[in-house]
């Protein structure tokens, strides 16, 4: 094998390989099972509701649109996840958002569920639009809205409406798209009332079928605003704008038949400009993807070779490692993931054995930790990679950054800003996989969702906090204890660890990946055996934008 092949010594027999394995295939079970449960929407019966009114479901919508054979790279599925449970939940924040190919081109899709409260905007609905948008605008993907929305859910109004990533930036980033020359594609399959009907009328191209709304204001409130009555079909039916307000461009008669158009408008688009990143042909990882779920350990205080996984995602398992002999709890390397080139950023689990700087005394450095040495390494890289025009993936398993006496003494602090602000201004696509833990100021100087990343996507072994749970519950129960002590109460030991455990317990479904992926804080709950699946449709999006912005760094702390 070629020196940058990289070699694999696991063994797929051993009792740690196999109880990794069964844990792993557990959370994806689980998560599947949840995924599942989230894809029926409002449930049957709102199901049936649909079809009776002749329609189609966002998801059946959505099966039909996208080529065949192609796959939907669903984001934000989590969305709203266990929030709004006073108001029956909403699935999936009441609206489908994702990745596909549309006549042969990818499109971002966003598709209100009318089965989840007539497809009205909560706050999380606003929030995943409006970062489907971003990811469009970012990466230059055109887009299609399926529009079947009763607007905003009133109830929550003060919520949605006023502020910078509510309702109204929808609005906003339609225009934005439009000016940028974002192809923008918008069907109108149901209710489209109010501030909502802005949206499609702000697209490049409107679709409408029959028996579908589009009004500022419905009919109830028309008559009790200036007393007129009339009916629905008159005041905003798809006849009534294709004949008469001349709104819409396409006038179709059922879902089947809009979606045929909106395929055949995608067909006809002119090509994207093409991508400044090298592409050659793809070549298969020499080693199983599903080996990960035994290699990868989601228990902190267990090691494994961050190496190993690395070989499981890239073309021929080759990686051309960036000073392998320094710094060496990050990696950093040159590699091609589905033919594009990439430089990877990965924490590495192993603890290493190494000489303490300026000294020729033996040191031990622990894994998933970064040092001044690994920090220092990571942000030259990451100018590399920007100066040559490569992609970068960050693969997160970080405690943090090493603290102490020696590590400040090592200018720490110094090194970290440095890696912190190549990552800030880095101008290349970002893209980050949280793998296993994504702690403190080590998650921000991977590529922590603050700092742009194009896709942030996670394992279902995530954990996403400032702290690991045990670490945060001790710190909070010492100052609980604190607390108590200067009000004159004494807590005994079984006191102690009940609020120890409480404490814990709370924080640790804090850090869990669905928690983060509710909140959007990652765009998707992803398979480790898909994650090269998973990043080939990141890399393949991010290659729509050609421009690349000049790369300033500013002061950087030398």
């Amino acid at each position: 094998m070629p020196a940058s092949v990289l070699k694999t010594n696991v063994n797929t027999k051993s009792p740690e390989f196999e109880k990794n394995t069964r844990r792993m295939v557990e959370l994806l079970t689980q998560i599947k099972n949840e995924e599942e449960q989230i894809r029926q929407g409002g449930g049957a019966k709102a199901i049936e509701s649909q079809h009776k009114k002749g329609r189609l479901t966002a998801r059946e919508r959505i099966a039909k649109l996208i080529d065949p054979g192609a796959q939907f790279f669903e984001l934000g599925g989590f969305a709203a996840y266990e929030m709004y449970e006073e108001w029956g939940g909403a699935p999936s924040a009441g609206t489908v958002t994702g990745l596909a190919r549309v006549s042969g081109r990818t499109f971002m899709i966003i598709a209100n569920d009318a089965t989840v409260k007539a497809g009205a905007f909560f706050p999380m609905t606003a929030k995943k639009v409006i970062r489907a948008q971003n990811i469009a605008i970012e990466n230059h993907i055109p887009t299609v809205y399926l529009v079947d929305s009763a607007g905003i859910f009133l109830p929550l109004q003060e919520d949605v409406f006023p502020d910078t990533d509510d309702f109204g930036r929808v609005f906003r980033n339609n225009a934005v798209m439009s000016a940028m020359g974002i192809p923008q594609l918008a069907a109108i399959m149901g209710m489209c009332v109010a501030g909502g009907a802005y949206l499609p009328v702000m697209c490049d191209h409107i679709l409408m079928t029959e028996g579908s709304g589009l009004f500022l204001a419905g009919p109830a409130l028309v008559q009790a605003a200036i007393g007129q009555k009339t009916s629905a079909e008159d005041l905003g039916g798809a006849k009534m704008h294709a004949q008469i307000s001349g709104t819409v461009d396409f006038r179709e008669p059922d879902d089947d038949a809009c979606i045929a158009r909106i395929r055949a408008l995608a067909d006809k688009m002119g090509a994207a400009n093409p991508a400044p990143f090298s592409h050659i042909a793809s070549r298969a990882p020499v080693h199983s993807a599903e080996e990960i779920y035994g290699i990868f350990s989601g228990d902190p205080a267990k090691q494994y070779d961050m190496r190993e996984i690395i070989a499981r995602i890239v073309d021929a398992s080759e990686f051309e490692e960036y000073r392998a002999e320094y710094g060496e709890t990050v990696l950093c390397g040159y590699a091609r993931i589905g033919g594009w080139a990439v430089g990877i950023v990965a924490n590495q689990k192993k603890h290493v054995q190494t000489l303490a700087r300026g000294s020729d005394q033996k040191r031990l450095e622990f894994g998933g930790v970064i040092y001044t040495e690994s920090a220092e390494k990571a942000a030259r890289f990451i100018l590399d990679c920007n100066q040559n025009r490569v992609p970068l993936i960050f693969l997160h398993d970080v405690n943090g950054f090493m603290v102490g006496k020696d590590a400040e003494w090592s200018g720490i602090i110094r090194a970290g800003a440095k890696m912190v602000n190549a990552v800030a201004n880095s101008v290349v696509p970002k893209i980050a996989v949280i793998c296993g833990g994504s702690f403190g100021a080590g998650h921000y100087a991977m590529c922590g969702k603050a700092y742009d990343p194009r896709f942030i996507l996670a394992w279902p072994t995530a954990r996403y906090a400032v702290m690991s749970g045990d670490a945060a519950a001790g710190t909070l129960v010492e100052i609980k204890l604190k607390q108590l002590e200067r009000e004159g109460k004494k807590v005994d030991e079984k006191a102690k660890k009940e609020l120890y455990e409480s404490v814990r317990a709370t924080y640790e479904h804090q850090t869990d990946p669905r928690y983060a992926a509710a909140r959007l804080w990652v765009d998707a709950i992803i398979d480790p055996a898909h994650t090269r699946e998973a990043l080939i449709q990141a890399l393949e999006a991010a290659a729509l934008n050609p421009d690349i912005a000049e790369f300033k760094t500013g002061v950087l702390q030398t």
